[in-house]
């Protein structure tokens, strides 16, 4: 009789032996599934953002851009160029091809800037024309000048935000 016990105590303690290191399976297969899950978010979405902030390429063929002017409507950029003591004036149409998938920049159903990219536009090509020497805007150099402010302005907006910037309009006294 006391083997019988013994035989089902022993029995008994069994179940009770497989049952922790079950559950310590279970747990570290459980651990192991959320720890791939989690690492594959984090790199989707490393993904995604390496891939939304590579360079824009121009050499390659792009859907048409919305075209906004900069300034007034009428009289474009009026900006003193040169320095202060230069007394020089630049009044300037300045068209910018925008691309129309970069939502922090463009406005869907208004076609037109945001409010906060438009002060960065107009900030940073103000500050642009400002620093640009008087030799700079001879009518020779002008698509050098047209392709430093396009540079300058996707470093603000971020790259591929502007196509092409287009002189419309160019006056210097």
């Amino acid at each position: 009789m006391a083997e019988e016990k013994e035989e089902v105590e022993g029995a008994e303690e069994q179940p009770n032996k497989k049952s922790p290191i079950i559950l310590i399976v279970v747990l570290v297969v459980v651990g192991l599934v959320l720890a791939v899950g989690i690492s594959t978010f984090v790199m989707k979405q490393m993904m995604e953002d390496a891939a939304s902030e590579e360079e824009f390429d121009d050499s390659k063929p792009h859907d048409s851009g919305i075209f906004i002017k900069l300034g007034d409507a009428k009289e474009g950029i009026l900006v003193n160029v040169g320095g202060p003591r230069a007394g020089k004036y630049l009044k300037a149409g300045i068209v910018l091809e925008v691309n129309p998938s970069k939502k922090s920049v463009i406005n869907e159903e208004t076609h037109a800037f945001n409010p906060e990219a438009e002060i960065k536009v107009m900030d940073t090509t103000t500050q642009f024309l400002r620093s640009v020497q008087i030799e700079d805007f001879d009518a020779q150099k002008q698509n050098d000048l047209k392709k430093q402010l396009k540079e300058a302005l996707n470093a603000e907006l971020g790259n591929g935000a502007v196509y092409d910037v287009y002189i419309t309009s160019f006056l210097l006294q």
